[in-house]
């Protein structure tokens, strides 16, 4: 999955007008010695000033930092921004909650006020972002995660135009990259690699977002490796805001729950999706494209197009909407989602237990209009399953172990 990286082209260097180096700041090299607020100042001053701050390499140890409009931020390779082991480095923002839903179902109430998280990295109502490089920014996750504190890698919350490409970001406590909120995000050329064994370790999360191109990244991740979310139950219904026009391309995923997922917080609504030129391959990915909801969320998910995707094997279905996910959650129900207009075109897959799964409702029809073209699929033991009403599911030359099904 670590693959060769290209040539940079955009290596800023020290002594170069419009450069500063962390160096300035701080000490680097001490894997033990706490440098949060040291950093902090270098970053105040890069976003004041405009100036590139560089972090050449070595290693740069902190809690969470908070990156300002106008950043440019390289890291070098070889530069190592580490997190804290200590949870109390990492304070809780008050903001929207997020992950863990899971094993913390008793820090959540039905109006949709549960528990908040904490982050390494946030870029907060922030224009005009650039973290890019070769170095690596890890979160000591599977240490903070172990003292019962989730915490995102990074956070960009409120936020428009930022990009982050080439880095490697690792070792999350929970979701690793999560978008709240902001708009015209680009994540290219990053490679995420989280524990398999720390839950609700998703790769990146648009919630709430639009305009967002994540594109030539790779997944290693404990949960979903892209999911797109836009709130839970009442909290997204309040705000009201939905996820649109999401762009993933040529992107690998290895291990995960699904390779792109929307949902489950998800009460928002989500429109436009695109997946183009993508590889997919683990015997621990569980979908290729998912989409999990249920009454407790509401919202309309719909205009989800797919192509041109290589997948070695997953382990349950290419496809997968389900409506009924988590039916023992406490919350109000009656908030029934609607899933329409799906295409999936010139998609292969060697391996899975299902083509098309879909788990509906049996007494209402929310889910309809769903095109397989031009698909290819292989050792599919339980071929496609529809489960409840559903309308216009077309197949047009699709080919389950090298039958054609109609």
């Amino acid at each position: 999955i670590l693959l060769a990286d290209p040539v940079e082209t955009d290596v800023p260097r020290g002594g170069d007008a419009g450069v500063i180096s962390v160096l300035d700041y701080v000490k680097s090299g001490s894997d033990d010695t706490l440098q949060t607020e040291a950093l902090q100042r270098a970053l105040d001053e890069a976003s004041r000033t405009g100036k590139t701050l560089v972090f050449p390499r070595g290693v740069y140890r902190t809690g969470t930092l908070t990156v300002g409009s106008n950043s440019r931020i390289y890291l070098a390779e070889g530069a190592l921004v580490k997190g804290s082991e200590n949870r109390e480095d990492y304070p809780s923002d008050g903001n929207r909650p997020e992950a863990d839903h899971i094993n913390n179902k008793a820090n959540y109430s039905d109006n949709g006020e549960f528990m908040t998280f904490s982050r390494l990295l946030l870029v907060d109502n922030a224009e005009n972002v650039r973290i890019w490089g070769r170095g690596i920014i890890d979160g000591s996750g599977t240490v903070i995660r172990a003292q019962g504190k989730p915490a995102n890698l990074i956070r960009i919350r409120n936020s428009k135009d930022v990009l982050i490409e080439g880095v490697i970001l690792r070792d999350p406590a929970a979701w690793n990259t999560h978008i709240l909120h902001s708009e015209r995000v680009t994540v290219r050329g990053v490679k995420v690699l989280n524990d398999f064994a720390v839950p609700n370790t998703d790769g990146f999360d648009p919630d709430a977002s639009r305009d967002v191109l994540i594109e030539n990244c790779s997944f290693d991740t404990g949960d979903d490796c892209i999911a797109i979310k836009s709130g839970r139950n009442a909290d997204g219904r309040r705000t009201g805001l939905p996820s649109e026009n999401i762009i993933v391309r040529d992107c690998r995923m290895k291990n995960g729950h699904g390779g792109v997922v929307i949902g489950s917080e998800i009460s928002g609504g989500f429109r436009n999706l695109f997946v183009e030129r993508c590889t997919m391959d683990s015997p621990e990915l569980e979908r290729v494209i998912r989409i999990k909801t249920n009454d407790c969320r509401g919202g309309v998910i719909e205009n989800i197009f797919v192509r041109d995707v290589e997948v070695g094997r997953c382990k349950e279905a290419v496809l997968k909407v389900n409506l009924n996910y988590e039916p023992e959650e406490r919350c109000s129900r009656g908030y029934f989602p609607v899933v329409r207009n799906i295409r999936m075109e010139r998609v292969h897959c060697g391996e899975s237990r299902y083509g098309v799964l879909i788990d509906a409702y049996a007494d209402r029809l929310n889910v309809s209009d769903i095109r397989i073209e031009e698909c290819r699929w292989d050792r599919v033991p339980e071929g496609n399953r529809v489960i409840g009403q559903t309308r216009n599911i077309e197949y047009r030359n699709l080919r389950i172990d090298g039958k054609t099904v109609e």
